[in-house]
């Protein structure tokens, strides 16, 4: 069961679950908390590891507030509801553990405020954090079309497919699709300092290669997940027992 607060005018819904120590996870673009994280069965992992584990619905999926409007949309905006759920649930500091968008965010979260991220999981992210979204204007077209039927693209249609699979509000997707990206740099992930995860399937043609997102992050390990592609490696049970052990061992 799902709950809810406030962060301004934004609605968000989350989910508490456990005890011990905090981990946030942090869900990908077309997902929500209960695909990404429940029904893959990291809540329960990490609850049954002795773990509090708090999910939320980003602005724009899941039960939280639908929003039209892409400058509502940036990394920057996500990251402020989760701190905003982290201080109605008086957490000074978590484990993180983002997914695709949801890394976007948690990079930004760990560099925004260093003194509250304990460690950071990348997972679904390689290169292609050094960039926007890989065919963005092809991904709104197929959020846009009348039926995913009418989408040509096989790699956009993915992503209208996945979206109807979550039952997702296509035209608050759209506007996120459109948002203002954060343009991180080999500069500014330089500057991270807590312990770096990156997680990436050997087949996920979205992320991009994670060696060099990891080259350019001080002391930070990867992960390949064997023969998944983006959506596919997100439940594995190698990425998940490779984030206990990472957690396991951080300090």
């Amino acid at each position: 069961m799902s709950e809810r607060f406030r962060n301004g005018d934004v609605e968000i819904a989350y989910s508490d679950e456990g005890t011990g120590d905090p981990v946030l996870l942090v869900h990908g673009f077309a997902s929500n908390m209960e695909m990404n994280w429940q029904s893959t069965g990291w809540v329960q992992s990490l609850v049954d590891d002795g773990r509090r584990v708090i999910a939320f619905d980003h602005r724009g999926h899941g039960g939280s507030t639908k929003l039209y409007d892409p400058e509502r949309y940036t990394n920057q905006a996500m990251a402020s509801d989760a701190f905003a759920l982290l201080d109605v649930l008086g957490i000074p500091k978590v484990d993180v553990i983002g997914y695709s968008m949801g890394a976007r965010v948690g990079v930004l979260m760990a560099l925004e405020k260093p003194e509250r991220v304990r460690s950071l999981v990348v997972g679904g992210m390689g290169g292609r954090m050094f960039a926007g979204a890989s065919r963005s204007e092809d991904i709104i077209a197929a959020l846009e079309a009348p039926t995913a039927d009418e989408v040509q693209d096989a790699y956009a249609r993915m992503f209208r497919t996945f979206a109807e699979r979550t039952q997702s509000d296509l035209p608050a997707l759209a506007a996120v699709m459109r948002s203002p990206r954060t343009a991180f740099t080999e500069d500014m992930l330089g500057r991270l300092r807590c312990p770096v995860l990156v997680a990436v399937g050997t087949k996920d043609d979205v992320a991009g290669d994670p060696k060099p997102l990891a080259d350019a992050i001080p002391g930070a390990q990867v992960l390949e997940i064997p023969g998944r592609d983006h959506n596919r490696a997100v439940g594995d049970l190698t990425f998940r027992k490779g984030v206990l052990e990472f957690l396991h061992h951080r300090p």
